[in-house]
């Protein structure tokens, strides 16, 4: 409707002293001062190929899901529509951060998509439906080993997280968690204890399920717009408005119901995956 919601800035090629990854930042948290709503101000960043003099910036399949997942996470502080700073926009409890993101990854490989805007950059030539499906089918490989090692690495990071006895060997202590859910040998966890930097040090302590549980919430979120049309605007206002503009201002499981109307099942990941 032309109302100004906030200015989102760009940073996405490398250069010198600019740190290596992707991610979201803020400059400015959305909140109301005094009656006046102050807008967010966003930036995405991320390390994308250079154009040339010859070639614009090409990007690989991952890079195309790595701006699209930064984004979603951009929306998420864009659209915020909270009174507390605290509160808004990407200020959720660990393990609902990732669903505007991750959501926003579903569209980028999505076939209606993905013929919007994956062409040849020199004849203009639109992704054929073979190469369509056949990333669809990578997708699937060897999610099997994949979804044991990650659960796995997020079962010991939960026995960590709630160990009793003050001392411990730690390779002893994860062999016995890891036998304690029947792991077989020919699989280990996605980190082992001595190098899981993410439990110990980066923010996900008792919290690294947070990526697969994200996955189960997006994967049955996005069902709803592939059940009324992925361009379907009243399912687009709908996760806006009970999702996205809402922050941490409510319980993020209230939030996710009011959108989809129920609590989410686990079916649509495990299709996603190839695993039903």
């Amino acid at each position: 409707d032309g109302t100004h919601v906030g200015i989102l800035y760009v940073d996405y090629f490398p250069r010198d002293s600019k740190r290596g990854g992707a991610w979201m930042n803020n400059f400015r948290e959305q909140y109301r001062k005094n009656g006046k709503n102050i807008t967010p101000i966003i930036v995405n960043v991320c390390n994308l190929p250079k154009p040339t003099q010859d070639k614009p910036s090409l990007l690989t399949l991952d890079e195309v899901q790595t701006l699209f997942h930064e984004f979603g996470h951009g929306l998420h502080g864009l659209l915020s529509n909270s009174t507390y700073k605290k509160l808004s926009g990407t200020n959720v409890p660990r393990d609902f951060v990732e669903i505007p993101s991750q959501i926003m990854e579903r569209w980028a490989t999505y076939p209606d998509v993905l013929k919007s805007y994956a062409r040849h950059y020199q004849t203009g030539e639109v992704i054929p439906d073979e190469l369509i499906e056949k990333i669809q089918q990578s997708e699937q490989f060897n999610q099997g080993f994949i979804t044991v090692e990650y659960l796995a690495a997020s079962f010991l990071d939960m026995n960590w997280h709630t160990i009793t006895q003050p001392e411990t060997d730690a390779l002893a202590f994860e062999d016995q968690a890891m036998t304690k859910i029947g792991l077989i040998p020919e699989i280990i966890p996605r980190y082992k204890s001595y190098y899981f930097r993410h439990i110990f040090a980066g923010g996900y302590s008792a919290g690294y399920y947070a990526y697969i549980w994200a996955e189960v919430l997006d994967s049955d979120a996005f069902q709803a717009f592939v059940e009324k049309g992925v361009f379907d605007q009243a399912t687009a206002k709908s996760f806006r408005d009970n999702v996205l503009s809402r922050g941490g201002t409510e319980d993020p499981m209230v939030l996710y119901k009011r959108f989809r109307g129920a609590e989410p099942k686990i079916d649509a990941l495990l299709k996603r995956r190839g695993l039903n």
